[in-house]
């Protein structure tokens, strides 16, 4: 990790050569995560409810103890269940964090999120500067950092009750109440940043008391 950049920084991200080769959304296993901002968007952006999602074009896994939706890969070629034949995605506009982040990856800390480029990254090599909130292409990319740097914290505390819990009820029934109050159960049109820190504090104070 060489260096750390903010979303107001310009960073080599954009390639106006590119001819949609695919090859970042193929092999990707279960590791596109969808956060419940990305289900919210893939569920409005699909017109279709979430938890028709599941078990077609959405799969769980289990992520350090907790269960998150991941974006299916087709089983046949590999790629992702939403890439088109022409080598292009099939949700663009409403396509997970992890997707739009790439060739980005994130860091948590304690100065707010940072981007940084792993080592295996875009095979594009000619790449042009562009701003990394405009990458993003979230539009109020504060709100939206705010809400990733919640997420984060929350999650790690789920995982935390979850690794002391001994008891698998206690686990299965926590997993649970994530995946239907985060995930499966909707969030009203351009609501879900007022909604999602309602239930935030609602598991807060679940997690609290049960500790």
């Amino acid at each position: 990790m060489d260096r750390l950049y903010t979303s107001r920084e310009m960073a080599r991200l954009y390639s106006p050569r590119c001819e949609g080769c695919g090859e970042c959304c193929r092999g990707m296993g279960d590791t596109i995560l969808l956060d419940p901002y990305d289900s919210d968007l893939l569920s409005k952006g699909l017109t279709r409810p979430f938890a028709a999602l599941l078990h077609s074009e959405v799969e769980l896994t289990a992520d350090n103890g907790l269960i998150i939706p991941y974006l299916a890969m087709n089983e046949r070629t590999g790629a992702c269940s939403f890439l088109e034949d022409s080598g292009r995605c099939g949700i663009h506009s409403f396509r997970p964090g992890i997707c739009r982040l790439y060739p980005l990856a994130r860091k948590y800390s304690s100065d707010g999120i940072r981007y940084f480029f792993p080592e295996n990254g875009c095979r594009e090599k000619s790449l042009s500067k562009i701003r990394i909130d405009k990458w993003l292409g979230y539009g109020n990319t504060d709100l939206y950092e705010r809400f990733k740097a919640d997420w984060f914290s929350l999650c790690s505390l789920v995982r935390q009750y979850l690794k002391n819990a001994g008891d698998i009820g206690k686990e299965r029934e926590m997993c649970m109440f994530v995946l239907e109050n985060f995930y499966i159960k909707g969030y009203g049109e351009d609501a879900f940043f007022e909604e999602y820190p309602v239930r935030a504090e609602r598991l807060r104070k679940m997690l609290k008391h049960a500790g």
